[in-house]
């Protein structure tokens, strides 16, 4: 079973840039089929797919967006990360990173993130 774990900040200002990595202890795996993304559900909302990287590293973005998104990886470190810059405070959210190959499984366990001034 894959495993991952976010880390990152847990309180932002909403002028800064936010910056979550996943680690993935078990290594990526490196198929074309399988994508590695990130996935944040506000309180009360649903979740929300933000964006990918695949195993060649070319990143994919929803299209809908309004903050400035970045998604890389390094393999060497077993990681990716997600920064996404310019975000409101309607940016707190409980943010995973998620496996996806015909469906997002495994999830991570989430990590807390809060846009304050």
């Amino acid at each position: 079973q894959v495993q991952l774990q976010e880390s990152g900040p847990g309180l932002v200002k909403p002028s800064e840039t936010l910056s979550l990595t996943c680690t993935v202890p078990g290594g990526f795996i490196t198929t074309y089929s399988v994508f590695w993304g990130w996935i944040r559900q506000p309180p009360g909302k649903e979740p929300e797919w933000r964006g990918a990287i695949d195993a060649s590293g070319t990143p994919y973005y929803n299209p809908s967006l309004t903050s400035r998104t970045s998604i890389s990886s390094d393999m060497s470190k077993k990681q990716f990360t997600l920064q996404l810059g310019s975000v409101a405070p309607r940016g707190t959210a409980v943010y995973y990173c998620a496996r996806g190959s015909q469906g997002w499984s495994p999830w991570g366990q989430g990590t807390q993130v809060t846009f304050s001034s």
